[in-house]
Parts: C-alpha cells; structure tokens; sequence
C-alpha cells in the first residue's frame, strides 16, 4: 500500500499504453509505479518509479502489486496466476483475471460471445486435420486461421487458401504448441471500434464510434466521427454496452468491429485497457481514455468523452526499418495538430508514435496529419 496520501497505482508492463498513462495520472494527482521488462522500454524511460520483471512471473507480479493501491495492465500478455495472487493479497486488479480471460482467449471470447447472442464470425476450433476440411466444406476458401492466444497488431493471423496449405500450416502452428481455431473470412466493407470506460459502480463513458484503417493487421488510422448511418453507431454502442456490462470491465474496453458490405456488424475482438484506435482521445475528447482509464481503476468519476471539435484524425507513424527519423520536429505544424513519441527503438513497422490533428471538416483534418506522419517517419 501507498504510504503517502497519494494513491498508487501499478501498471504492469511500460510500453506505449503505460507511458500514456502516466501523462494522464499526473492531474489527477496519482502516482504510477511501472513493472517493466527492460529500463529501455517506452514507459520505464519516463517514469521515476520502475521496477524490472517479467509479466509471466507470477513472484513478480505479486511483489509488485504489494508497493500498490490497485494494479492495472499496459497489455493482455500477464501471467493470471499472479493476478489471483495480488488479489488474494488484498489489492485490486482491474481487469480482473475473469475479465481478462475475454481479450486473452479469443476462443473461449467467440464461444461466450455467442452465448450471449452477439453476432461474431463463424467459427471451429482447430484440434484435427478433419477440422479444417469439416470447417472449409461451410465457409469455403480462403478462410482465416488465428492463435486463440498471445496475438496482437496481425501476428497470430494467417489466411489460408486451400486445404493443403492449411494443412501444413496447422502441423506448424500445433508443433509450436498453440490453440488454434478457423474463422470466415468476412467481406469488410469497414473497421470500426467502439471504447467505453466503466467503473465498478456500473456508470459508462462512451467515446464516439472510431472509423479505423487497418493494413496488414495493423491500424494505420482513426477517425471520429465514423461515416456511419445513426442506425448503426446505435448498435455499436449497443454491443459494447452489452460486452462492457456482461464481462464487468471495469478501466477501458475497446470493441473492434466489423461493418460488412451487407450492412451487419460483427465483433471482431475485444481489448480491456487502453487501446490504439483510442489513442485521437487524447487532444481530440475532454477526457482521454488514459484519464478515464485510471479514474475508472481507482473507481473515481468518469469524465466526458464529448469530441472537442467535429472531426479527429489519428495518424500510426510507423517505422521503415531500423533508421530513427524523429530526431527533428516538422516546422510546419497547426495548433490543432499534436505529436506523439514513444522513445521507441525503431523496427519494421512498429508503432513509434502518432500524430492526431482536429478541426471542423475531414478532408482538411486527414491530410494535415498524414503529412506530419510522413515527414517523420522520414518519407520526404
């Protein structure tokens, strides 16, 4: 527990996500303590409060979560059992390994999920070579094969185009050890994500519906407003009000989904911490989800998620190999348009900042942020 009149809270792993919220928690007077793997990491670089452990060590993570008043998570990859552990030791964990379980297991998420009556992609869990062909005899080629763990930013997604191919496929993926299930490939007409914060009391903060561009299993962009009908922002919110209360999210929930070109929604998956297409909050909504996430996990009130002007875009600056082209600021910026930097290392398409710009209309938003995205990812 904090020893001080200032409450703490822990975040485990320092990447981006942290990072954010540490910005966020200083107005609201809350001190983060970081369990990160390397002092390189984009959080542990700011940070006065880091300490070095592995996200899969079950010791560790309850080592830490003592030195705080509630623990939160910078991403899904942490080791359950040392959740359980810091509970059991009084601290509070948010999300709670139950919720957890949603955006860890995207299985056991597609089966609950159509329990619930949610309409999601055709589905088989993947566990004999008679699966595939069983599965591709309903949905037809080319379908898609996912890890029902540990996948993020396209990795763990493969599309497959005929039985043979996903025939050795599968030998590979099942002697590596993974859970793997089929999915229908669905005809995207667009991306959409929907973010909501909840607190334990039940009260909800939703954001605006994201428009999102995806490329190679990798957001690219964000926008608000979605170029949507009413009818189906409604649903959108619908379904992320129903996910948010039935898994009992309490921090930041962001539903990724599917708009076909039939006009249905259908959930692709679910994140329970902050989230990339949420990222635009920041200088585009009165309160960014990262505040909102931590009012939340210290069960504080939600402050609004009303946009600030009537168009937000948000721009991924990924890198282009090992170079580092952030070493110098663009000159030519607007004041409505904010960079990020994540101190990152650069790698192949990795996300190393964003850059997000407002204003009243798209068509002049949109371009004013990709530019600032390319010239610092070095493209002119």
């Amino acid at each position: 527990m904090s020893k001080t009149s200032i409450p703490t809270v822990g975040i485990i792993g320092a990447g981006q996500l942290a990072r954010m919220m540490i910005q966020a928690s200083i107005s609201l007077g809350i001190e983060c303590r970081i369990l990160a793997k390397s002092l390189d990491d984009s959080a542990a670089l700011i940070s006065p409060n880091v300490e070095i452990g592995d996200p899969n060590d079950p010791i560790a993570i309850e080592a830490f979560a003592k030195k705080c008043d509630v623990v939160t998570l910078d991403h899904e990859l942490v080791n359950v059992e040392g959740l359980k552990l810091a509970i059991e030791a009084g601290i509070p964990v948010q999300p709670t390994p139950e919720t957890l379980r949603y955006a860890q297991d995207k299985l056991y998420q597609r089966n609950q999920f159509t329990a619930l009556g949610l309409r999601v992609p055709k589905f088989k869990a993947l566990v004999s070579e008679s699966d595939l062909l069983e599965f591709s005899s309903d949905v037809g080629w080319p379908l898609v094969v996912k890890s029902a763990t540990g996948g993020y930013d396209g990795h763990g997604v493969w599309i497959v185009h005929s039985e043979a191919d996903g025939q050795v496929l599968l030998n590979q993926l099942w002697g590596n050890g993974l859970r793997v299930f089929g999915e229908e490939l669905i005809d995207i007409q667009m991306e959409l994500a929907v973010l909501l914060a909840r607190r334990t009391t039940g009260e909800i903060a939703m954001y605006p519906v994201v428009e999102t561009y995806q490329k190679d299993g990798i957001c690219h962009e964000a926008s608000i407003p979605a170029a949507i009908s009413n009818e189906i922002r409604t649903s959108a919110e619908n379904i992320a009000t129903v996910i948010g209360e039935h898994i009992e999210v309490v921090g930041i929930m962001a539903v990724e989904l599917f708009l076909d070109s039939q006009g249905q929604l259908t959930v692709n998956e679910i994140a329970t911490r902050p989230h990339n297409s949420g990222h635009l909050t920041i200088d585009g909504c009165s309160t960014s989800q990262f505040e909102n996430h931590m009012r939340a996990v210290m069960n504080w009130p939600l402050g609004s998620a009303t946009p600030i002007k009537n168009s937000v875009v948000m721009v991924n600056i990924l890198a282009a190999g090992e170079k580092n082209p952030l070493a110098t600021i663009p000159d030519s910026q607007s004041a409505e348009t904010a960079i990020h930097l994540y101190g990152k290392i650069p790698r192949e398409g990795r996300k190393i900042g964003h850059v997000t710009s407002i204003g009243d209309d798209r068509e002049e938003v949109a371009p004013r942020a990709r530019s600032i995205a390319s010239k610092l990812r070095g493209d002119s």
